[in-house]
């Protein structure tokens, strides 16, 4: 088990990791806006869902394989490269009717679930970021270090929903008011398409 002494520290430093500009947010950020808050918060929990997969990366010791590999890294990146070129390529064709937010329904949802999912599992630096931070809050002395990685996640995954569901109701509700003009829907339309093209860009790029 973690300590308070620990666990204390892990979670504030998550909640700042969390309000630091990056892809994850940004990315909340414009499909909130597109979509609405409750989509959002799919996109939220999609993201947290792929935290949970890179929690479980780093406790059964993959995430090491992604850092020594040069061809496992590189071909989990521009995976998440080429789907973010896909959403850019939706984001500019759509039309202001693909974005009325009433007529979203619950496929619409999953989709946005299922986009948060794997935006953030093809983004291998993740995995590697987790490898390095994690454990600097394991104490061996406390029991299983698996398990405390496990625990450690939990926590940053809460702090994930807490910042990041702020974001998903901050500008889904700025998105609802501009969702009521057209010319605004087009603009939010480009805006994330130009941000998916930006965050494939510096996908690609990423080194080990």
């Amino acid at each position: 088990m973690i300590g308070v002494e620990a666990a204390v520290p892990f979670f504030f430093a998550s909640i700042l990791l969390g309000l630091a500009p990056g892809p994850d947010n940004i990315f909340v950020l414009t499909q909130s806006s597109i979509y609405g808050r409750k989509a959002g918060l799919f996109v939220v929990f999609g993201l947290c869902t792929g935290l949970i997969v890179h929690t479980t990366a780093v406790a059964l010791g993959i995430a090491a394989v992604l850092q020594t590999s040069a061809y496992a890294f590189t071909v989990l990146k521009l995976a998440g490269a080429l789907y973010l070129l896909w959403l850019a390529w939706q984001a500019f064709r759509a039309t202001s009717s693909h974005l009325v937010i009433k007529q979203e329904n619950r496929r619409t949802l999953g989709q946005l679930y299922r986009r948060g999912i794997f935006m953030n599992v093809t983004n291998p630096k993740v995995s590697i970021f987790f490898l390095a931070f994690l454990p600097q809050f394991v104490d061996p002395e406390k029991g299983s270090v698996a398990l405390q990685i496990v625990l450690l996640g939990g926590l940053f995954i809460v702090a994930t929903l807490l910042v990041f569901g702020s974001i998903s109701f901050v500008a889904g509700s700025l998105g609802e008011r501009m969702g009521q003009s057209q010319r605004a829907q087009k603009i939010l339309n480009r805006i994330a398409g130009t941000v998916f093209l930006l965050l494939a860009a510096r996908l690609a790029s990423v080194e080990r």
